[in-house]
């Protein structure tokens, strides 16, 4: 069982250790997550012609589930009202919310055909009256603490989810684990082995048997995109006997006791469901079956409880470009599509099926009407684990607080933009390609940044400029020359000069110019060496400067942070993230104990290909003791978290909407499903080559 003892003690240990960065704010991004407004829906599974959403519209919900029964602990909460149990028997709904700045898990009654009886299409509009709503396991339920929450689902008394709340303890290891939490009496248990991270959970239809994707002891190796999980099966009670059943695969779903589908991604390079077939005893024998074909992308399988040869699966086809939901017969091998008909433009994820089958949840963007105002929020409170200090997500990339923290700059991808931190004020100052900002902390108003692309070589035309957003006629003053990758500006303290990074030797190094007249008015080099030095962060008392660096194994994609002295002495690591990690993006807290920062620390958290694209599904936001101790976990997501800054004043923890409304809601979907597989390969499965299709059984 999970002890409170050790979480208390470390609470106050933290809470005491930040007491000096205490009133003060974080601000990070989240790359496409602002415009995240899910909601599931369901269709029938014949004759679909209307999509019916089930939750309220109220920020992001995901990853529904329809439980087979109730435990008297959840019907005692629904309303004895005989207009809603004459036989009008509602939707029961499992789900994950992001709400209130954290994940929980929610149960929702929401009841149709009240009053005259209607026909099974006709749904009276989702008010109050028509739902009841319950909150299962979160930041209250958990004591308070932060973390991610997954892929529910109800067996009897007990909710199975995955949960992020426990350290793993060893770096760029996941903290992904399946919990049971009994929910009369809000007992949880771990059923996952320490040392071991689970994904996916899947509970047989008789509850006895949970299976998940799971990398066992090996760990994760850093792949994004296809994890190199495998499928074990244990007892749902409590964990034991645990086996693994299938090498290569995720996102189990039962058929029946001894009869699994899963997803692979093949050697042919289409993702396609899987069917494993168990032995009564033992393991040895399990038979596996590829049972969709090549040539489209098959994934997130859901099997029917009422036909355990009808899957319900998310496809890729190629030529779409929209991820659909469509029922798949392995017995007749035929395809029948379910929202391409009612919502062809729209991608539509994670499908589930009701009881008797004659429903297919999934979740999907929920248009305009979301109940709050506007689609998009421009800066989205979420919980801090730490006291005192607000955390927030915005809607751009590369923010940063000016002096007194009362406005902030940030970019979208193009342009450079500057906002009261309460939302007010919006001002595009430039429509130019920028990132990486930074406020001069003695002239007011004077921003550094870098116009040019990003993720470049060392010889692209990249340049660091200096702008006065409040002179009446905005105008730039660049400070390097020759724009061989110049960026990352980070201003000295005292105002006087500016650390950057530079390709210009033919490596980005760290280098130091004068504040005013850029290079021209006096340049040094900081670091030199045939690795990557970059991500610069000075420090508030001038004594140091943290940067990212892959000096320890140039070229590899592999980060650590460090500190040096301005005068290029007293170079030290703060902190590493494993083997082969990352750590970037270190800012300093405005007293200068404190670095926060984003890493692979917690490796990933989900399956990618359940989510949104995101080009590194890994990477949560961190906060360390400058000498390396004390480590803090902010974040808990499956996205990738970016780009922190740390400013001097406490901004109320409340969501700020966008002044003029913001974005409707869109996403992309998942980059490598766009890639056509092997043209020879996918020929020869339509008759039109003699190429060989491979697939591991």
């Amino acid at each position: 069982m999970i002890s409170t003892q050790n979480f208390i003690f470390f609470f106050f240990f933290f809470l005491f250790s930040f007491v000096s960065s205490h009133d003060t704010s974080i601000i990070f991004t989240t790359l496409g997550r602002s415009t995240y407004a899910f909601d599931i829906f369901a269709l029938p599974t014949t004759h679909p012609q209307t999509e019916f959403q089930l939750t309220d519209g109220n920020s992001v919900n995901f990853n529904g589930h329809f439980p087979a029964s109730l435990p008297p602990s959840l019907l005692s909460r629904l309303p004895d009202d005989d207009s809603v149990n004459s036989g009008k028997l509602p939707f029961h709904l499992i789900y994950v919310t992001e709400r209130n700045g954290t994940h929980h898990v929610f149960y929702d009654a929401v009841f149709h055909g009240v009053g005259e009886r209607r026909a099974i299409l006709e749904f009276p509009p989702l008010t109050e009256s028509t739902r009841v709503q319950v909150p299962l396991v979160g930041f209250e339920q958990s004591g308070g603490r932060v973390s991610m929450k997954d892929k529910p689902s109800l067996s009897g008394e007990f909710l199975i989810y995955v949960s992020t709340h426990e350290d793993s303890g060893v770096p760029r290891t996941s903290w992904a684990a399946v919990y049971s939490t009994h929910l009369g009496s809000g007992l949880t248990r771990r059923l996952t082995p320490k040392g071991v991270a689970d994904f996916s959970p899947a509970v047989s239809p008789s509850g006895v048997w949970t299976a998940v994707a799971s990398y066992g002891e090996k760990g994760w190796s850093g792949e994004v995109e296809d994890l190199a999980t495998d499928i074990y099966v244990f007892m749902t009670r409590d964990g034991s006997g645990r086996v693994k059943v299938v090498e290569h695969g995720g996102w189990p779903t039962w058929a029946d006791e001894y009869t699994l589908y899963f997803h692979r991604r093949c050697d042919d390079g289409w993702w396609s469901v899987f069917k494993a077939v168990l032995p009564k005893s033992g393991v040895d024998s399990v038979s596996t079956q590829r049972v969709t074909p090549p040539g489209l992308h098959v994934f997130t399988p859901a099997s029917s409880p009422a036909n355990k040869n009808l899957i319900a699966v998310a496809t890729r086809r190629a030529g779409s470009e929209y991820r659909h939901i469509e029922l798949f017969d392995v017995v007749s091998k035929k395809f029948t599509e379910i929202t391409k008909p009612v919502s062809p433009h729209a991608h539509h994820l994670n499908p589930f099926f009701s009881l008797d089958s004659s429903w297919v949840g999934y979740h999907k963007c929920r248009g305009s009407g979301n109940g709050r105002g506007s689609d998009t929020l421009l800066l989205e409170n979420l919980r801090n684990p730490i006291p005192g200090i607000s955390l927030f997500r915005i809607d751009g990339s590369f923010p940063s607080f000016s002096p007194n923290g009362d406005r902030i700059a940030y970019v979208r991808l193009p342009g450079l933009y500057v906002v009261n931190y309460d939302g007010s004020g919006l001002r595009q100052i430039s429509s130019r390609t920028a990132f990486s900002t930074a406020w001069d902390p003695k002239r007011k108003g004077v921003i550094y940044t870098s116009f040019g692309p990003t993720f470049a070589s060392e010889s692209t035309e990249v340049d660091i400029i200096s702008i006065n957003v409040d002179d009446e006629d905005v105008s730039y003053k660049q400070m390097t020359i020759g724009g061989q990758n110049n960026a990352f500006p980070s201003p000295s303290p005292d105002g006087k000069w500016i650390v950057f990074r530079s390709g210009r030797s033919g490596h980005k190094n760290l280098y130091i110019m004068d504040a005013l007249e850029g290079e021209v008015g006096g340049l040094h080099r900081l670091t030199e060496g045939s690795w990557t030095d970059t991500m610069c962060n000075w420090s508030p008392d001038g004594e140091w400067i943290a940067f990212a660096s892959d000096r320890e194994n140039p070229g590899s994609g592999s980060f650590e942070m460090y500190m040096i002295h301005p005068n290029g002495t007293g170079l030290r690591k703060v902190i590493q993230s494993g083997t082969g990690g990352r750590t970037n993006h270190p800012y300093f807290s405005p007293d200068g104990k404190y670095i926060v920062f984003t890493s692979d620390y917690a490796a990933v958290s989900a399956e990618p290909i359940s989510n949104p694209h995101h080009y590194q599904p890994y990477g949560d936001i961190y906060v360390i003791k400058s000498d390396g101790s004390d480590i803090r976990r902010l974040t808990h997501n499956s996205y990738e978290d970016g780009t922190p800054a740390w400013g001097p004043t406490f901004i109320k923890p409340v969501d700020v909407e966008w002044p003029n409304g913001g974005h409707p809601c869109s996403f992309e979907d998942c980059h490598w499903l766009n890639v056509r597989p092997n043209a020879s390969v996918m020929d020869a499965s339509f008759g039109l080559g003699s190429a060989k299709i491979e697939c591991a059984q």
